[in-house]
């Protein structure tokens, strides 16, 4: 216990705490930026298990906010999820870390889920926070929300059966479309927001329930701003929260993916509307872009080129594998 003194000098944990710490199981979500920095806490902290899912290998541009990587991992193109685990074992070996290399759906959730005791979201992407609040509330575990692009960042933790749900507050494509692929951001708000994740999930851990914050905590360092929501009111259109239905669960994996033959195109069906006038400022920052009344196409590279057209469809030109175009949609088309 030498180890975490300065931790159990801190009341509210003590020695009971960190023992409760040490029993606990976690699941994150994403090892990018805001999962490096949740996971690199859990393990100094002492949360005995940590179970890690990422589909990602490690990039340069990574490195800039992404605290667990370093250049060796880019110079190896080792997955996110496997260097993760090396550096986290080198942090603290006494805590059990399991990293998987994988792409979280509906068919691998229920397993994902199995005996954590909470989730905490290190995704980019509100199509997986949807699946990941979904299954939470079906099982009864609470959800550690975090999202962060540019200088701003969110967060709460929703908790089944005692606050309202994801659901609730967020709209499923209401999503800006902003991604930190397309609009930037800044390490520091990943740092903050995600240790507000962690602050609360070691609240929960440790029994300290009084002092959950229990708001959508909405913060905006560059431009000074912080304001937050209350939890307690649920909206009564809510499938989770009033009809105790799981959207997310129910919907086929591959409904809204399809791999176009002989194409090297995966389509993506997950937006209900685009406006193509409005997508053709967003990319022209990082896509030579050409629309028409009909589409509009955005040339990231010459490995990948993205066709929007209006009814919400996306052609993912460059591969055929779904995982992998799934990952490119995240990263510039976002929700």
């Amino acid at each position: 216990m030498n180890r975490y003194a300065r931790q159990i000098l801190f009341k509210p944990i003590g020695e009971q705490g960190q023992r409760r710490l040490a029993e606990s199981r976690v699941l994150v979500v994403g090892v990018g930026a805001l999962g490096t920095v949740i996971s690199n806490h859990l393990v100094r902290a002492g949360v005995g298990n940590i179970r890690l899912i990422d589909r990602d290998v490690v990039e340069a541009s990574n490195l800039q906010r992404q605290m667990l990587f370093d250049e060796s991992d880019v110079a190896n193109a080792l997955p996110k999820a496997i260097a993760a685990k090396e550096k986290l074992s080198n942090i603290n070996s006494q805590v059990q870390v399991e990293a998987i290399v994988g792409h979280v759906s509906n068919e691998n959730i229920e397993e994902l889920t199995k005996d954590v005791d909470i989730v905490l979201d290190g995704t980019d992407n509100f199509a997986t926070r949807f699946l990941m609040n979904d299954i939470c509330f079906q099982r009864g575990i609470p959800y550690a929300y975090g999202g962060v692009v540019s200088s701003r960042g969110m967060t709460a933790l929703f908790i089944p059966h005692t606050t309202a749900c994801l659901r609730c507050h967020v709209k499923e494509g209401a999503g800006t479309g902003q991604t930190c692929d397309t609009v930037g951001v800044i390490s520091p708000v990943v740092d903050i927001i995600s240790s507000l994740q962690v602050t609360e999930a070691l609240k929960y851990l440790t029994g300290n329930l009084d002092a959950l914050r229990g708001t959508l905590q909405t913060i905006d360092i560059w431009g000074n701003q912080s304001y937050d929501i209350s939890l307690q009111s649920k909206d009564s259109a809510c499938p989770v929260c009033t009809h105790d239905t799981f959207p997310a669960l129910e919907r086929s994996p591959s409904s809204d993916t399809s791999v176009l033959c002989g194409r090297n195109t995966v389509q993506i069906h997950q937006k209900q509307s685009i406006d193509l006038a409005q997508w053709g400022k967003q990319l022209s920052s990082i896509a030579d872009v050409k629309q028409t009344p009909f589409l509009l196409k955005a040339h990231v590279d010459a490995q990948k080129e993205f066709v929007l057209f209006p009814d919400g469809r996306v052609l993912v030109q460059g591969t055929e594998d779904p995982i992998e175009a799934r990952a490119w949609y995240d990263r510039y088309i976002g929700s």
